[in-house]
């Protein structure tokens, strides 16, 4: 194997495919490198899944409106960025939106929208104002019950930079980590010493390509109501919920972002496609090194 052949390494985590494509001369390294990598990935997911009772996410969503929850120092790091996006984007992202994800999928079930009563309902159980942080000692809290974190929409971000910084401990210099395509960061340039071009894909056709997102030390992440929830008097109702309605998002048919890290890129991603156009704008704000795009409905 020469050092422009790549090692490529899977795994399948987050309800989704995570794959490292490492360069470099010496294989047997790059493979251990990104196994290590991938270890990272396979253990945050045993901490960040709300799906798992013996999660830290789950402990806290069982916990928090009970009592402070004690957690490590670099979760409780993460919940508190994701409740400074949620400010920064005016709630366009939001971890607390589990409540109104369980809703519209148990009514998808039953093949109907849910009434307004009950999406105001579950909206009584959404808003990062309703979790509350003690520094001092390393805890989180619910405001009351009801109250629950999913991390879907930060999380395979943050397990992408997680194994960056690994890949790079190991002294990797060039490669490329994605979660399900959706988010990707590049390590270094190509063997050829290019950055890497990432092309956007027009929605309406996948074929035509939007723009090319240059991406060296830096991460895209695209977000799209792909999926569906159901379909009611020929109307889509797609899987991605705008936390400040409570209805599946209709702004965009397609949002991008770039920036230094897969974390920011994974959220403001999300909070794009919420938003729209007016989102792109309040981002370039708010986050130095990052830009986007959006594709209308």
């Amino acid at each position: 194997m020469t050092a422009s052949e790549p090692t490529t390494l899977y795994l399948d985590a987050m309800a989704t495919r995570f794959e490292v494509v490492l360069y470099g001369a010496e294989p047997s390294r790059l493979r251990a490198a990104g196994e290590d990598a991938l270890a990272e990935i396979a253990a945050l997911e045993k901490q960040l899944s709300r799906y798992r009772t013996d999660s830290d996410i789950g402990r806290i969503n069982a916990l928090a409106a009970h009592e402070p929850v004690k957690v490590d120092a670099r979760l409780f790091c993460l919940l508190q960025l994701a409740v400074e996006i949620t400010r920064a984007t005016s709630g366009a992202f939001d971890i607390t939106v589990a409540a109104l994800m369980d809703l519209w999928k148990m009514t998808a079930q039953d093949g109907r929208v849910p009434t307004d009563d009950e999406v105001r309902e579950a909206r009584e159980q959404v808003g990062a104002e309703l979790i509350f942080f003690d520094k001092m000692h390393s805890t989180i809290s619910f405001d009351h019950q009801g109250v629950q974190i999913d991390l879907g929409a930060i999380g395979k971000g943050y397990a992408i930079d997680r194994a960056v910084e690994s890949l790079r401990e190991s002294g990797v210099k060039s490669a490329l980590i994605h979660g399900g395509t959706s988010t990707i960061y590049a390590i270094g340039v190509r063997p050829n010493g290019h950055p890497w071009s990432i092309g956007i894909r027009d929605p309406s056709t996948q074929d035509n390509c939007l723009h090319t997102v240059e991406l060296q030390d830096n991460s895209l992440s695209v977000s799209a109501p792909h999926g569906r929830y159901l379909i009611s008097d020929s109307r889509d109702y797609g899987h991605v919920i705008d936390p400040r309605t409570g209805q599946p998002a209709r702004t965009a048919a397609l949002a991008a972002i770039w920036g230094p890290d897969a974390t920011h890129t994974d959220a403001l991603a999300t909070a794009l496609l919420v938003s729209g156009d007016p989102g792109l704008d309040a981002i370039r704000r708010a986050f130095d090194g990052y830009d986007g795009l959006v594709v209308g409905p």
